[in-house]
């Protein structure tokens, strides 16, 4: 893969992520004027974690600019984990609920697992459920996760080949970089993949060979120059805090991609922030929707 010019083009995630959410709005509003009606979300927050307020209020207002039916149900901090499964229970039988997604983490009293596999598979617009998983490795249609599904649609949307790429993902979490690599073997994308993490050796023996590199494991600046070979795309998932006196925050947000000396060797990066950040919500919108067609279509 050849860079299209000199230095890196800047792949622009709030405007795809805008385009994304323009094509959501346009179909719900198609929707409504044939008579049918807005798709549900619910989300659901317990407690009072910083991030995922801020998290949640940007899915929120996302939602309404769009013209979905949703909702944000906030709980306490001391919710027992057996109230969060009976709503999750209510949700899951209420018939104007196409999405739900209960807001990551809980508070350590509540196990995470039981509540997202008590979600419908057909509601699970986290793409996080066990069916969920199992689908998308097995290539049939599922509800895919917003992030990894937000990188797709940015390679698509930039013109950015996979067919036949090498593609190598940093990091194997599994609402990142084991779900990306899954999808990105698929019928369709035809990428070969190679799954990096904390113990793969000589790695960066295997990053400078990649034609499209995805950094996720959120460790600030930890992509250099050095480890890219010369006109990939790199797609930089992290987001990370460091100090900074000159910000009047007290800190400014870095990537896990060292920025400004990556650009110079690659063929397309992503900034941070403004890069994947703003496709994960405009994924959310376009899973739910997607959820509410395919319940329609089986009604």
């Amino acid at each position: 893969m050849e860079s299209p010019a000199p230095g890196a083009r800047l792949i622009d995630g709030k405007q795809i992520a805008a385009e994304v959410r323009a094509e959501v709005r346009d179909r719900i509003a198609a929707r409504v004027a044939a008579g049918g009606r807005r798709p549900g979300l619910r989300v659901v927050l317990v407690g009072e974690h910083p991030a995922s307020i801020s998290y949640v209020t940007g899915k929120q207002r996302a939602a309404d600019e769009v013209g979905m039916d949703a909702e944000t149900i906030r709980l306490p901090e001391s919710l027992p984990e057996a109230d969060l499964l009976a709503l999750v229970d209510r949700l899951n039988a209420d018939p104007n609920v196409d999405g739900i997604l209960v807001q990551l983490p809980l508070p350590d009293h509540i196990r995470p697992d039981p509540v997202i596999e008590r979600i419908r598979p057909d509601k699970d617009v986290d793409g996080f459920h066990p069916s969920s998983v199992g689908r998308l490795v097995l290539g049939k249609e599922t509800l895919q996760p917003c992030t990894p599904a937000g990188i797709v649609e940015m390679l698509r949307r930039s013109g950015i080949p996979t067919s036949g790429a090498h593609a190598v993902v940093l990091g194997r979490s599994q609402i990142v970089g084991t779900p990306m690599a899954n999808l990105l073997i698929q019928k369709g994308l035809d990428s070969t993949v190679t799954l990096c993490h904390s113990r793969t050796r000589d790695l960066a023996e295997h990053t400078r060979r990649a034609d499209i590199l995805i950094a996720a494991i959120g460790q600030p600046r930890f992509v250099t120059a050095d480890m890219v070979r010369d006109g990939a795309a790199v797609i930089d998932v992290g987001i990370n805090r460091i100090d900074d006196d000159t910000d009047p925050r007290g800190y400014r947000l870095v990537g896990d991609v060292d920025f400004d000396a990556v650009r110079e060797r690659a063929g397309w990066i992503t900034p941070v922030p403004g890069g994947v950040g703003p496709m994960t919500i405009a994924m959310l919108l376009s899973n739910t929707l997607t959820a509410a067609e395919r319940r329609d279509a089986h009604a």
